[in-house]
């Protein structure tokens, strides 16, 4: 596990004394790769480089040791396992705790918040409305993620996964817009901080929709659906986290066992286990109707400004900032290719505005920043980003990201694709961000 805590404290002191990573390598008598790789938390020096290191910054060793030898915080990701009724989520639980608990995972578990206060009486029917319902939920959903992941912090284990049984987009399913909107402003939260919070979101496509002769009522007494209202329900989920940035739908192609590997295989990604590879394919297309989008409850718009920083020859370094609205999270990627094929590793870490502040500071200056509005749409259990960029007003980017190399991929109609342009580097966002 990469320590930042270490690596963010020199970067600081290195920055106050007004040194490039070069400058204080030359300092120390070391390579610069050395001093990246202490900031990027994946070395640390010695003790003998550390009194060199309190000299050359004006700090005290005893300061430096400290930080060196503190424990690291453990790596904490937050996850969402959604779907429609009668998905699959039960046992897709049960697969998570034994496939990462197996890689050294400590696997928490959040429970369904829905079937917890209905088992316990608590319910829209009984309640004074399903606003009040909903809104409860929605509080109570919130601070049992709080607790688990404030208890989370204490715990011994390197890797923690939290698994929410549903999140908080959830209930927008199952209100109507106005009622979701009064509900944010009851609680005083953000619609998008609300969404993107978590790490990643998994849904799980009803057994309504393709696998027919597997959906049942018995095994949740919360649940009252018939087969159409479980499909209904399950376009409405759908468009609820519509937007948010790693978000996969897995549906019923093959048997149940292939769906629980398929979303093993998701999760994996993420997490980079054991490598995040990501397939993506690029095309280029003709400039969408965007009033048909934008009509569309599983489309959702973000803002995007991606700055690329300096990097080593052949990798890509960036930070982005994504939102709408005035509401922002931001992030570092890291990219580098793979031997063959269309697969290259991705590392994706998120920043407080704090650290994305100070990463600007290392701007690739050959690069500009890429300003971008993003469509992401949910067609056909596939997830397709479609870029717009300022600088054009007849054509456009959709990529969408594969596990498997062969998987077919079903375009919208209304999307005319002119060409693919995944192995082109005329198309690549470093190529469209190079100074003319």
């Amino acid at each position: 596990m990469n320590d930042y805590s270490f690596g963010n404290y020199l970067y600081e002191k290195r920055k106050l004394c007004g040194y490039s990573q070069t400058q204080l390598a030359q300092f120390l008598g070391v390579t610069n790769k050395a001093v990246s790789k202490w900031e990027n938390g994946r070395a640390k020096p010695t003790v003998d480089t550390l009194r060199k290191l309190a000299a050359v910054l004006g700090t005290d060793i005893e300061d430096l040791l400290r930080k060196r030898d503190e424990k690291p915080q453990a790596s904490i990701t937050k996850i969402v396992i959604t779907g429609g009724p009668c998905a699959g989520k039960t046992t897709g639980m049960s697969w998570i705790q034994n496939a990462f608990t197996k890689r050294g995972y400590q696997v928490l578990f959040v429970p369904e918040t829905a079937t917890e206060l209905i088992s316990g009486g608590v319910a829209p029917w009984t309640c004074g409305s399903n606003y009040d319902f909903q809104t409860a939920l929605l509080e109570l959903q919130l601070k049992k993620e709080e607790i688990f992941e404030k208890t989370a912090r204490t715990m011994a284990a390197e890797k923690i996964l939290i698994v929410c049984d549903r999140g908080a987009m959830d209930n927008l399913a199952y209100m109507t817009e106005a009622e979701f909107r009064a509900a944010l402003h009851t609680l005083s939260l953000d619609r998008v901080k609300l969404r993107d919070e978590y790490d990643g979101v998994f849904h799980l496509v009803t057994a309504a929709d393709g696998a027919e002769a597997f959906y049942t009522l018995s095994n949740n007494q919360a649940r009252t659906e018939t087969p159409e209202q479980a499909r209904t329900m399950d376009r409405k989920l759908i468009a609820a986290w519509t937007g948010h940035p790693h978000f996969r739908v897995i549906g019923n192609d093959g048997d149940f066992e292939s769906k629980m590997r398929r979303l093993i295989a998701e999760i994996s990604a993420l997490l980079g286990e054991p490598e995040p590879f990501e397939i993506e394919r690029k095309f280029l297309i003709e400039f969408p109707d965007l009033k048909w989008l934008e009509s569309l409850p599983n489309c959702h718009k973000v803002d995007i400004i991606q700055t690329y920083l300096k990097a080593p020859a052949g990798a890509e370094r960036r930070v982005r900032q994504r939102g709408e609205n005035g509401s922002y999270l931001y992030y570092e990627t890291i990219k580098k290719p793979a031997v063959g094929g269309l697969k290259r590793v991705e590392i994706e870490r998120r920043l407080t505005q704090k650290e994305y502040l100070m990463l600007l500071m290392e701007a690739d200056p050959d690069l500009r920043p890429i300003r971008k509005t993003r469509y992401l749409l949910t067609w056909e259990k596939q997830y397709f980003e479609i870029d717009l960029y300022p600088f054009w007003n007849d054509r456009a980017i959709v990529e969408i990201e594969l596990n498997d190399e062969k998987a077919a991929i079903r375009f919208p109609k209304k999307l005319r694709v002119l060409k693919e342009v995944t192995e082109d580097p005329a198309y690549k966002n470093a190529a469209l961000a190079a100074r003319k």
